[in-house]
């Protein structure tokens, strides 16, 4: 009987533990900056000059060259910040970018055109899972697993810079 209340018992914590929440705690450092540099396909988040996570990166369907257009399948390129969140993306969490910020608005009303919007760091969701690297529509793709850690650590307001 002892072991079958045992194995009950081990069943039962195997069972819970499948059922992890995807929101994480963080206690550690303060991001104070996100840096994306897009030609190396890396992403680093840093304290002060320390660099506490670095994580490998989809881009966009277009990876080179900066942003333009709503649907040129580019990620943008400059200075952001990080300004909202969404716990109920469809790519599992994601973490919003301010693009387009006054320059890019500017120049794509130049181009007679829409800057585009809704850029964000977000999960890998299973139907985009067939290994190509760079399928976004100009967002920045991490693991889910990663995407839980970056959505902990990683506050509204913190700057992101996104390099070529």
């Amino acid at each position: 009987m002892r072991v079958f209340r045992f194995l009950a018992v081990a069943m039962l914590m195997i069972g819970v533990s499948g059922c992890a929440s995807k929101f994480k705690t963080y206690n550690g450092p303060e991001v104070t900056q996100v840096i994306v540099n897009k030609g190396e396909r890396r992403m680093y988040l840093l304290h002060n000059t320390e660099v506490l996570e670095a994580y490998d990166i989809g881009l966009g369907f277009a990876p080179s060259g900066d942003k333009k257009i709503s649907g040129d399948g580019r990620t943008p390129e400059g200075n952001y910040l990080i300004d909202r969140r969404n716990p109920n993306s469809e790519f599992h969490l994601s973490v919003g970018i301010d693009y387009p910020n006054e320059a890019d608005l500017a120049e794509a009303i130049a181009m007679g055109e829409s800057p585009g919007g809704d850029i964000f760091i977000h999960g890998r969701p299973r139907k985009y899972r067939d290994g190509k690297r760079d399928w976004t529509a100009g967002c920045i793709a991490v693991t889910d697993r990663e995407i839980e850690q970056i959505y902990a650590m990683v506050k509204n307001g913190t700057p992101i810079s996104i390099q070529p």
